[in-house]
């Protein structure tokens, strides 16, 4: 079959087929967002017009946010689905390498299309082009090779038939899934080659369940056994791995805590016996207390990050890890007995080793015990008192006007802490606070992705007006496309939670807050935001104070379902009223400054860092 580089990579792109969460069979890549240029717009872009009517594109306004986008689909389609995002050389290729970082830190699947220069090189230097003195081979794109889990340039056409295979490996496996790359010379993208048949023939791609090792699982079932306070913490493998319903089973038969991290929020019921809360700095003093006494710990589906071990003093110094992981990466990590396997597959598996054991009863109460106090706790934070509404109260009303089938998320600064820590569960999955890369930006195009990727709920997305400012174009692509979501604007006068670590931490306000910030102006001007979301298409509803924001949100609800288009909510919050689970995060404080509070904050972290588990 003849075709273009591009036009079998579309080609390509149109046959892959994907086993989704509902047992339903759809595309692996459902559609592509795009921004053209003149290193992709006559190759891969007549490509992709030739075949508009099978697979979607949609135009993005700036190259990071559609990129974004892409990475939403991803995560709200549990990692079933895959988001498409093409760039030119250059400028728009390089505003793509962030959000292949989010991808790489999330272990999320994305498949970026850059334009590249020539390979011919007769033209050289084309527009855009960055010249490297000494290897005329280095392009911008090598700059996605820190954040790329595959990476390759297509210098032949005859190459797609190598790489594509193992693209769709990488896409598509629990182990390895990242961002993809694939470097497009343009040249190339407009060579013909005669193309295999077989090369399009449809795949549909399941979830391969690994089994784990029976030697592996015995030691773990022994340690588990073994164990007088087993605490099981449940990650975002558990999400993907469609292993929720198992993992709850599990503990029920063997009376074992559960505890969330920030990837595997919303799994449990929240108010289930066994659900101790989510862990870490981010989420919940009845978690931590409980973590704070476990003497085995089996961690399913997660890296335990900094945030969900407090920095590795959430759990005591002679824990025993047991971690049950896709990834050998991840399961090996300190000194854990590691168990290689699929989250569904070993937690069976375990089941029957286990047989009738249970943990002791006293400590399998201790979870709704811890929880129920902790309920109490933001319960009360969440009754409104007059003054600016605090974030807690704002989550609240989301909280409660929000359905099973509904999707929640964010990605920086505080609001991740009220999420994470204060929102109780009224759908499996259905959460997704990008803390992996924690990239302010994420939020509006995250949200887009989801709301292409969740059509039957509604999409709700948190952010502050500092991640507003950061990146707010795919507002309009969003509403451009037809594809509705609500966003809540939280603004409360800056980098309100960095201001909160600069100044906890023994600092000065500085740059962080505007009233702390450098400006010639005696009056500096203020983000009209309400005004900024209605000209890029969005419904608006300001709002002052907390009923006034609940019937907002209300109404905003019912416009992003209606009419088709994001619907912005626009508040004034609190800056400095925070929920808190106590915990502690190593950060690096100055060990010599001007400021007795700054030594004393140091001297602070070198206590800290005498609580943290070593395993190796």
């Amino acid at each position: 079959m003849r075709l273009t580089t591009a036009q079998a990579l579309v080609r390509w792109l149109l046959v892959q087929r994907a086993e989704l969460v509902d047992g339903r069979e759809g595309p692996l890549f459902p559609g592509v967002f795009a921004i053209f240029g003149h290193g992709n717009v006559l190759g891969l872009g007549t490509a992709l017009e030739e075949v508009r009517a099978e697979l979607p594109v949609w135009r993005g306004h700036n190259e990071q946010g559609m990129a974004l986008a892409a990475v939403g689909v991803a995560k709200a389609a549990h990692r079933r689905q895959v988001g498409v995002a093409t760039s030119s050389i250059g400028p728009g290729a390089l505003n793509m390498v962030t959000a292949a970082g989010v991808a790489h830190a999330n272990r999320l699947p994305l498949l970026l299309l850059p334009g590249d220069t020539f390979v011919g090189r007769a033209p050289d230097p084309v527009l855009q082009q960055v010249e490297h003195f000494g290897d005329p081979t280095t392009t911008v794109n090598d700059a996605f090779r820190a954040v790329s889990r595959y990476f390759d340039r297509i210098t032949r056409p005859e190459q797609l038939t190598a790489t594509l295979p193992q693209v769709a490996r990488v896409l598509t496996d629990a182990a390895d899934c990242g961002p993809v790359v694939l470097a497009l010379p343009q040249d190339v993208q407009a060579e013909a080659y005669d193309f295999p048949d077989a090369l399009f023939a449809t795949v549909v791609h399941r979830p391969v369940r690994t089994r784990p090792d029976r030697r592996a699982l015995d030691t773990a079932a022994a340690a588990v056994r073994a164990a007088r306070k087993p605490l099981l913490v449940l990650g975002g493998g558990v999400r993907y791995s469609g292993a929720a319903g198992r993992a709850l089973r599990f503990a029920e038969q063997h009376g074992l805590p559960v505890v969330e991290t920030t990837a595997g929020r919303t799994l449990v019921p929240h108010d289930h016996p066994l659900h101790a809360g989510p862990l870490g700095i981010t989420g919940s003093t009845s978690a931590n207390v409980l973590a704070g006494e476990a003497d085995v710990v089996l961690a399913v589906g997660t890296r335990l990050q900094d945030f969900t071990t407090a920095s590795w003093t959430v759990f005591p110094p002679d824990v025993r890890l047991v971690s049950v992981n896709a990834a050998r990466f991840d399961a090996v990590k300190h000194g854990a007995l590691s168990v290689v396997a699929d989250a569904d597959e070993a937690l069976r598996e375990l089941t029957d080793l286990l047989g009738t054991w249970q943990a002791d009863r006293s400590w399998s109460a201790r979870a709704r015990e811890e929880r129920e106090r902790w309920d109490a706790h933001i319960s009360g934070l969440r009754v409104f008192e007059g003054g600016l509404p605090t974030y807690a109260q704002v989550v609240g009303v989301v909280n409660e006007a929000s359905g099973p089938e509904d999707y929640v998320l964010t990605a920086a600064g505080g609001l991740p802490g009220e999420l994470i820590g204060g929102w109780r569960a009224v759908g499996e999955s259905t959460m997704d606070v990008e803390y992996g890369f924690s990239c302010m930006g994420y939020e509006l195009a995250g949200a887009w992705g989801a709301a292409i990727a969740r059509p039957g709920g509604v999409v709700t997305t948190l952010l502050g007006d500092g991640s507003y400012l950061m990146l707010n174009s795919e507002l309009f692509s969003a509403a451009f496309a037809g594809h509705g979501f609500v966003a809540v604007v939280c603004d409360n006068d800056g980098y309100a939670v960095i201001h909160r670590l600069q100044t906890g931490q023994g600092g000065v306000g500085f740059n962080n807050l505007y009233g702390d910030c450098l400006t010639s102006h005696d009056r500096p001007p203020r983000t009209d935001f309400a005004a900024h979301a209605a000209s890029m298409g969005c419904a608006v509803f300001p709002a002052d104070g907390l009923a006034e924001f609940a019937e907002a949100y209300r109404k905003a609800r019912e416009v992003a379902r209606s009419e088709h288009r994001p619907a912005v909510v626009v508040v004034r919050t609190h800056p400095s009223s925070w929920t808190d689970a106590g915990a502690w995060w190593e950060v690096g404080v100055p060990e010599v400054s001007h400021r007795a509070e700054i030594a004393t904050a140091h001297a602070e972290v070198r206590a800290g860092k005498q609580r943290q588990v070593r395993y190796l």
